[in-house]
């Protein structure tokens, strides 16, 4: 692993890309579960964050939430998955909606003219209860 330095100074570790991303899932009712991310989803992550998102598609879940507010960077490879997995649960007949207010995830997503590809809830549970 090495070690390189931010504008602090402080030590900032690079090569282990499984401290870069959180990715979580639990059920929220029936059919449903959110999968809550965080850190950055870049070229290295998001794989990750493909599998999670295409394993729940496939375990049956009627509605998937993702929660993005923990996501402290968005690359174009992450809105590559995203599109990915909204055309995955598409195909599988799953709803997927996301929950974010975040600046970092909502910006990538405005530029890159994605926003009215999605449905964006500002909470979980708002997503959880749209109809």
């Amino acid at each position: 692993m090495q070690h390189t330095h931010d504008a602090s100074g402080a030590a900032v570790r690079r090569g282990e890309s499984d401290d870069q991303i959180t990715v979580s899932t639990r059920p929220a009712g029936d059919g449903q579960v959110v999968v809550e991310v965080g850190g950055e989803v870049d070229m290295l992550t998001s794989p990750q964050l493909r599998s999670v998102v295409l394993g729940q598609l496939s375990d049956g879940a009627q509605l998937v939430v993702l929660a993005l507010d923990g996501v402290t960077f968005l690359g174009t490879s992450g809105l590559a998955v995203l599109i990915e997995v909204r055309e995955a649960a598409h195909q599988a007949g799953v709803e997927l909606r996301l929950a974010c207010t975040g600046r970092r995830v909502l910006r990538p997503l405005s530029i890159a003219g994605l926003v009215p590809m999605f449905d964006i809830h500002d909470t979980v549970e708002q997503a959880l209860e749209a109809t």
